[in-house]
Parts: C-alpha cells; sequence; structure tokens
C-alpha cells in the first residue's frame, strides 16, 4: 500500500502522519471521532488558494478584457463557501432561487451574481430582478418575454446574456455534455435559433443585451473544444455588430474544466487553460475587426473539487467468488450513493486509500459498497486494498467537493452527512448532519 498521497488528486494540506491522514493539520482520526462518519472535510485554505489561482490568472492573461470568473454554486454552495468566494474577488453563478437564497443569506454582492438555469420560475425570476443580480442568462423564448415582463413591472433594465449551443463536442461522458444540438440548454447557433433570441431580445426596452454565453460540459481535459466554442461565440458577436452597428462587450466561456480522481487523470491547470484561451479569443478579434469583449469563466468542480475529501467507516467485509472462479473482497461503508451518486449516475471513478493507518499487508481485489439497498450503490468499482482491513477502519476518498454533498439525497432515510471546514488544525462545522428529526419534520400529521 502506498503511504504517500498524490498531490494532484488530494487537497494541498493532506499528508500522512504517524499513519493516519490529516487535513488542515486535523487527523482524520479525531476528526471521525468528533463529528462521525461519513463526513465531507474541506480545506479551507486549499479552497481558497484554488478560487485566487482563477481570479489571478483571468487579470493576468486578459488584463484589460477581464471580466469576472463566476464560481459554479451547483458544486458546493454554502453561507461559507459564498463568503469565500467573495473575498477571493469572484462572482457566483447561481441557477436556483435555493442558490440564490444561500447568496442572499452570505450578503454575496448582487451585482457580482449571474443567474442560470434553462426553466427559471416567474418566482425565482422576480427574486433575482429584486436582489439586483448584475446579469440573467436567458434560455428560451419564452423566457425572454418572462424576464422582459417582470423587469417592465418593477422599472428595471435587467442585463442579459443568451446561452448559445455552439455544437461543439466536448470529449466527456454523454450526461454532461452540454453543447450539443440534442440537449435541453441554450438556442442552436446551427439552426438560426440563436439569432431568433437576439432579435426576440431585442425588442424589449426592458431588457439590455450584453453579450453571450456557452458551456460545452464538464470534465474536460483539454483546451481545443473551449477555443473553438469561443471562436463561434465571436462569429456572433461579428454577425451582431453587421446588422446592429454596436459590438457585444461580454463573453461568458463557461466552466467545465476536470480535476484529477485517479493518477490517470491529468487536468490542464487555470495558467495554461486562459493563456491559450486569451490567445485564441485576441487573435480571433483581432482577424474580424473587432474589439476584445470583457470575458468570464465559471470554474466550480475545479475550485472545491480537489478541496474536499469523505471518510468513511468500514463496517463490513465479505469474500464473494466470482462466475470465473475468482474472488472479490466487498467492503461496506457507512455511506454510499446518498452521498457520492456520480459513480451510479456517470460511472465516475475515484481513488481511496486507508486513512487511520498505513497496512503492510498484501494486497486485494476490492469493491467498496455503501450500505443502500442497491445492487448499484457502489462506491469503488475495483480496487487493489490492503487485506487487512475490518470494521472499524476508515477509508478516505478525495476529490468529492463537486457534487458530492450538491447531489446528496436521503434515499433508503439516510441522513446527509456533514460539512467540516478544516484550518490551521481547527475543525468546525460548516453544515451540519442532519438528524432523523430532520426527516420527519417534513410530515405532516393529521392526527
Amino acid at each position: 500500500m502506498k503511504s504517500e498521497l498524490n498531490s494532484k488528486i488530494w487537497s494541498n494540506s493532506a499528508r500522512r502522519d504517524n499513519g493516519a491522514i490529516t487535513i488542515g493539520g486535523c487527523s482524520v482520526i479525531e476528526l471521525a471521532e468528533q463529528f462521525g462518519t461519513p463526513a465531507f472535510i474541506i480545506d479551507e485554505a486549499d479552497f481558497k488558494a484554488r478560487a485566487k489561482q482563477w481570479k489571478s490568472g483571468l487579470d493576468r492573461y486578459f488584463a484589460t478584457n477581464a471580466g469576472t470568473a463566476y464560481y459554479a454554486a451547483k458544486a458546493f454552495i454554502s453561507r461559507d463557501v459564498a463568503r469565500w468566494v467573495a473575498e477571493a474577488g469572484l462572482g457566483l453563478d447561481v441557477c436556483t432561487g435555493g442558490e440564490l437564497a444561500v447568496a442572499i443569506a452570505a450578503e454575496f454582492p448582487p451585482q457580482h451574481i449571474e443567474m442560470h438555469g434553462n426553466n427559471k420560475s416567474e418566482r425565482e425570476i422576480s427574486e433575482a430582478i429584486d436582489y439586483r443580480v448584475g446579469v440573467i442568462v436567458l434560455d428560451s423564448l419564452q423566457e425572454i418575454d418572462r424576464v422582459a415582463r417582470i423587469a417592465h413591472a418593477k422599472g428595471v433594465v435587467q442585463r442579459v446574456l443568451i446561452r448559445l449551443t455552439t455544437g461543439v463536442e466536448a470529449h466527456t461522458h454523454e450526461s454532461i455534455k452540454t453543447a450539443h444540438e440534442d440537449v435541453k440548454f441554450g438556442f442552436s447557433m446551427a439552426s438560426g435559433a440563436a439569432w431568433d433570441a437576439v432579435l426576440s431580445v431585442s425588442k424589449h426596452e426592458s431588457l439590455q443585451l450584453i453579450g453571450f454565453h456557452a458551456h460545452i460540459g464538464s470534465q474536460i481535459f483539454a483546451t481545443d473544444a473551449f477555443e473553438t466554442s469561443a471562436e463561434r461565440l465571436i462569429s456572433m458577436v461579428v454577425k451582431y455588430k453587421n446588422e446592429f452597428g454596436t459590438e457585444i462587450t461580454d463573453l461568458n466561456l463557461g466552466g467545465g474544466y476536470g480535476i484529477a480522481y485517479t493518477e490517470s487523470d491529468e487536468p490542464i491547470t487555470p495558467e495554461f487553460a486562459l493563456e491559450r484561451l486569451s490567445t485564441v479569443v485576441n487573435e480571433s478579434c483581432k482577424k474580424n475587426g473587432i474589439s476584445s469583449p470583457k470575458i468570464s469563466f465559471e470554474p466550480g468542480r475545479a475550485i472545491v473539487g480537489p478541496s474536499m475529501t469523505t471518510i468513511y467507516e468500514v463496517g463490513t467485509t465479505k469474500e464473494v467468488r466470482l462466475e470465473d472462479g475468482s474472488t472479490r473482497w466487498y467492503i461496506s461503508v457507512d455511506g454510499g450513493m446518498s452521498d457520492n451518486i456520480r459513480p451510479g449516475l456517470y460511472d465516475a471513478e475515484y481513488s481511496i486509500t486507508l486513512a487511520n493507518r498505513v497496512s503492510s499487508a498484501d494486497l486485494r481485489r476490492s469493491r467498496i459498497v455503501g450500505k443502500h439497498c442497491e445492487t448499484g450503490d457502489i462506491v469503488i468499482k475495483d480496487v487493489q486494498l490492503p487485506s487487512d482491513i475490518v470494521p472499524g477502519d476508515l477509508l478516505a476518498v478525495p476529490a468529492t467537493g463537486a457534487y458530492g454533498r450538491s447531489m446528496a439525497s436521503n434515499y433508503n432515510h439516510m441522513v446527509r452527512p456533514p460539512v467540516i471546514s478544516v484550518l490551521n488544525k481547527e475543525a468546525r462545522i460548516m453544515v451540519r448532519r442532519e438528524t432523523y428529526a430532520d426527516l420527519l419534520a417534513l410530515e405532516i400529521d393529521d392526527d
């Protein structure tokens, strides 16, 4: 068993101390004793460092045409996280009324909020306009009319972006591709729907079109698709100038930058991605004789993903003989698909390690499973782990910041785990563990 932790997978402060993993100077053994398991452990310093890295990279490589690095709240949001984002100088991308409510509770600067979503309700739109969010991203013709009507009734001219489907093929899982034609998001450039949206917005005095937006997918490890998407957005800027005589001022190139979940993953750095895109944008604008618009991005997973680790306790182990005569060691933990649904949804792969000690025992072919009443409740499908793992041992899964807690559920009436912040050998509860009372409180007793 390897005792060292791969720095591209784990948060910056993750170490081994006398065999046990420590994060932010806090031993996972002590964290498990104090807060229970399963638990999400977030490395506060790591999160802040990654947020600042995106902000400084944007300012450096785009300089005078730097827009905003919007942290994508869908990855993971809480009031503390919203405050960290604001302190780092980032904006906040929200896509539901609930995410907006967190931003409001954290007193996040409204001018730095971007409101997203393919089916915003009238209430959500109204609340966003009332809070004076900086920009709303439009996703359908009905929504254009809806936002315009609500803004007009409130006497507001709302700044908007139009989300475009650029037709770029992102090399990622089918369920997280978002820029090909057959998806629910945005207006297709290929079919002409994108220009129809431009004309629709232009009819409303209560809307101010400042630019275009595109998001091509998630967990992407190369810049070529981002570059092509940027060039296609710029072609719309050129068409807009030719038709209206004025230039679009803002482009949002979306997010989706991948992180390392396993040793085979090779993520690109913010510096590399932003340098390449700045070159493409500036050259394309120069070639087309237009000014470079302000460029914005939406890193979410790339910031919070590596900052968080999930700690589980082993409950049972079992040897299973397979049809080919081989055996697999099943290790059951006290969480599972209710705190990490991604392996089930996307066949997502994660790393895992024995966290409370180092073992010299022979490795054994293992499968890590949860406690849910589902055969597909698998955390790690196939991994080599020490053969002496027993009930009570702790296992750690790194890089669970996106979208572990955000996509967590109460399946089988499991309570969702807490989020524990660690910094400088101090630990505190950011989001408490749910209780059975929380679950029962939702029910209405007619008696």
